[in-house]
């Protein structure tokens, strides 16, 4: 290493290299009691300004053995838990990577600064003279394709949402909760047409979607075992019982 670029610590109890001074703290050779952090700080700063074109690694590294230095006298002055030394490491690795980082934005823009800038190195065209275009665009296009355009567009610009009623039917679910509401009643066997419910028994549509509902919903429940059904001939009604 330069030993211009080298970082000599002048403190009270120690004068030499920032590395061995590291190296006897951590082997307890000094007494970090009786080192200035202030005065480290101090020097190291001034250091730093005075080597301006400083590698940016080489810095790191002596920021990195200050910063083991502030840790290890911490470590004196406030009590020592198992997660300190993990944090300090992390602590050092993320500041030597945000150093780099940012040596790396003075080197990309050093060289933005230093690349031709337009109007005062690079000076665009003026009026156009005799040269002429070899390029000659066209469009070809028929009416029907206009109109289909244009339509899309005003499709696209009006579109309106369409909300379709409900309509007028009984659900399996619905027969199934309407017939549920007659257990306890059905100790004797009822015509499912007695079980519809009054809106439905006015209209003569409304009345067969509801015994569809109904005997859609009596089929669940008998396969389920709650109730029995019965019909005598085909076409016949059918009628249905709770079971016991």
């Amino acid at each position: 290493m330069n030993d211009s670029l080298s970082f000599n610590v002048n403190l009270k109890n120690f004068n030499g290299p920032l590395e061995v001074l590291l190296d006897l703290a951590k082997s307890q050779k000094v007494d970090l009691e009786k080192i200035s952090i202030t005065i480290l700080v101090d020097q190291f700063l001034d250091f730093i300004k005075s080597n301006e074109k400083i590698n940016l690694e080489l810095a790191s590294e002596y920021l990195l053995m200050a910063t083991w230095l502030t840790y290890l006298k911490s470590k004196l002055l406030l009590p020592e838990t198992d997660e300190e030394e993990f944090k300090a490491l992390e602590v050092a690795e993320k500041l030597k990577l945000q150093l780099k980082k940012l040596e790396l934005i003075r080197l990309l823009s050093d060289q933005m600064l230093k690349r031709k800038r337009l109007g005062k190195d690079i000076f665009m065209r003026g009026i156009k003279g005799n040269i002429r275009s070899i390029y000659n665009t066209q469009y070809s296009i028929t009416l029907f394709e206009i109109f289909k355009t244009y339509s899309s567009i005003i499709m696209s610009r009006d579109f309106q949402k369409i909300n379709i009623p409900k309509l007028p039917v009984l659900t399996t679910e619905e027969g199934i909760k309407r017939i549920k509401e007659f257990f306890g009643k059905l100790n004797d066997w009822k015509n499912i047409n007695e079980l519809l419910p009054t809106n439905f028994i006015k209209s003569k549509d409304l009345k067969r979607t509801g015994k569809a509902g109904i005997f859609a919903g009596s089929l669940e429940l008998a396969k389920e075992g709650n109730i029995s059904i019965k019909q005598k001939n085909l076409f016949d009604d059918i009628f249905i019982k709770e079971n016991k």
